[in-house]
């Protein structure tokens, strides 16, 4: 109405452009057969989860940095490509505190907190004042929480069909510090657990030390490959992608290795000797401009996925 500059009065006939009449026949001129599907938002990156922060007012400049850290160290989040993903584990986290203590864990209660200091500090409020309004309800929102510690736990587990080989009770799929595993209904009396992966581990290799099929398991710096009759054999070594190290007469093995901030690289295994590194996933093909023995996967909004040669940048589709 506001681009025709129609009449808005209620006594009005005039709803339609200049020139348009009731039961005009009018012509189709052109069809655009287009159909469009609703896209979710975009992924946070680390930039983008900051200036949300900032925006919402939660946090200062000077805590941005430590929480993503915490996020990252404590698994609530995985570092992909500079995407961040939300794990299982911060996803469960995140819904037993939203729902034991709603008044604190939203966005209104840091930014209000964030105020109420920003008061005290300019003298405006008290803080014995500010705190005990926060520290009352909260202290009876944890013993809520706590009385209620037991049934939160049991909430977590999953109930499978599969009784334990040691003592016959019920297995159950529980949480622990490295995410999920298969332990025993019966514990503390009975301590059987296994991983929770089901599918085979056991790769082609064989231990050195006693000839056993190497398995592969992850640690807290990634994946790697141990000796499946461990705990009797201890025999470990790194999870070699294949890739032989293009350094000159390193002869080492390009290994998948993670920081301690949880993000993925590919070093040499003849680390500290060869101090050869990458990102980004390296892949065993030749570069066809420069000749170095291998590319390595890279992602951009512009260009999409391709090959990038380490050495000379030439691209790959």
């Amino acid at each position: 109405m506001q681009v025709y500059n129609i009449s808005k009065e209620k006594d009005s006939d005039t709803y339609l452009p200049q020139g348009l009449k009731k039961e005009m026949v009018v012509f189709l001129e052109k069809l655009h057969p287009q159909q469009h599907f609703t896209k979710p938002p975009p992924r946070y990156t680390e930039s983008s989860l900051v200036k949300i922060l900032d925006t919402l007012g939660i946090g200062r400049p000077s805590t941005y940095a430590i929480t993503i850290s915490n996020l990252l160290s404590r698994k609530y989040i995985t570092k992909e490509k500079r995407t961040l993903f939300v794990t299982e584990l911060g996803m469960n986290v995140n819904r037993i505190l939203v729902s034991q203590f709603p008044n604190i864990i939203n966005i209104n209660f840091t930014a209000h907190m964030e105020s109420e200091l920003d008061q005290i500090e300019s003298g405006n409020k008290n803080h014995i004042l500010v705190l005990n309004e926060f520290y009352q309800p909260f202290t009876q929102s944890l013993e809520k929480a706590l009385a209620k510690q037991e049934d939160i736990k049991q909430s977590l587990q999953e109930k499978i069909d599969e009784k334990c080989p040691e003592c016959g009770r019920e297995l159950i799929v529980k949480w622990g510090r490295n995410g999920k595993f298969i332990g025993c209904t019966g514990y503390p009396d009975c301590t059987f657990t296994r991983p929770l992966e089901e599918q085979d581990n056991t790769t082609d290799e064989t231990c050195k030390v006693c000839g056993a099929p190497m398995q592969i398991k992850v640690g807290k710096f990634g994946r790697f490959l141990a000796c499946s009759r461990y705990p009797e054999c201890k025999f470990t070594k790194s999870f070699s992608l294949g890739i032989t190290c293009p350094e000159k007469d390193c002869g080492g093995q390009i290994v998948e290795r993670k920081t301690r901030r949880g993000k993925i690289f590919y070093g040499c295994s003849n680390y500290p000797s060869c101090n050869f590194a990458l990102w980004n996933k390296p892949v065993s093909q030749a570069c066809s401009k420069c000749g170095y023995p291998l590319l390595e996967i890279r992602q951009t909004k512009s260009k999409g996925t391709f090959k990038q040669c380490p050495n000379c940048k030439h691209t790959v589709k």
